[in-house]
C-alpha cells in the first residue's frame, strides 16, 4: 500500500488555441507535465511532511505514475478570471489525518478563492476532530477558533488564477498537492 510521507504544493498556467495544449502548458508551468498524473481524494496522510516545490521536483520520475490532489480551471472567453486552488489543513497531532480541498470558480480572486479552499479543508478536519463550530460564521473567525481548539495546527493554500487571453485562446490554471513516498 502506498502512502505517501511527502508533499509538496504547486501551481500552473498554460495558454494556447487547444484546450489539451493549454492544460499540458500549464502542467508545464507547474513542473509536473512529465508525470502520469493520477486524481486522488482529500486526505492529507499522517506526518506528510511539506516540501518545497525544488526539492518535490526532484523526487518525482519522468513517466511515472505520481499521486495528486488537482483544481483546475479553463476557458476561452478573453479577459473571465477563472481560479483554481488547494486548501491545506494540518492536525496538531501527527498521528491524525488532515485534509486538503479543491476549488475551481470564476470570478474569484487569488485571495477570495484561496481563503475559500483554506476555510473548506479546515471545516472538513475541525468536524472530524469535534471542534464546535458555527458553520455561519466568518473564515476568520471560524479560523480562530480551529486553532484556538489546538487541534488544528495549521491552514495554507496554494491558489492560481489568470484572465482569458484577449484573443479567445484557451487559458487552463492548475492548482495541486503532490503526494509522495
Amino acid at each position: 500500500m502506498f502512502v505517501p510521507n511527502q508533499v509538496f504544493f504547486t501551481k500552473g498556467v498554460g495558454r494556447h488555441k487547444d484546450y489539451l495544449q493549454s492544460f499540458e502548458l500549464a502542467l508545464r508551468d507547474a513542473g509536473v507535465e512529465r508525470c502520469n498524473l493520477v486524481t486522488v481524494s482529500s486526505i492529507l496522510p499522517p506526518g506528510c511532511r511539506r516540501i518545497s516545490v525544488a526539492d518535490g521536483l526532484k523526487k518525482i520520475a519522468t513517466g511515472g505514475i505520481t499521486f495528486v490532489v488537482m483544481a483546475r480551471n479553463a476557458n476561452k472567453e478573453p479577459n473571465r478570471l477563472i481560479a483554481a486552488s488547494i486548501g491545506a489543513a494540518v492536525p496538531a497531532e501527527t498521528t491524525q489525518y488532515g485534509y486538503l480541498s479543491e476549488h475551481h470558480p470564476y470570478g474569484e480572486t487569488d485571495e477570495k478563492c484561496g481563503e475559500y479552499a483554506e476555510d473548506l479543508a479546515a471545516t472538513m478536519l475541525a468536524s472530524t476532530l469535534g471542534v464546535e463550530f458555527d458553520p455561519d460564521t466568518a473564515w476568520d473567525e471560524r479560523e480562530k477558533i480551529y486553532k484556538m481548539s489546538g487541534k488544528i495546527v495549521r491552514t495554507f493554500n496554494v491558489t492560481q488564477s489568470a484572465e482569458g487571453d484577449k484573443d479567445g485562446k484557451w487559458t487552463t490554471v492548475v492548482a495541486m498537492a503532490v503526494l509522495l513516498q
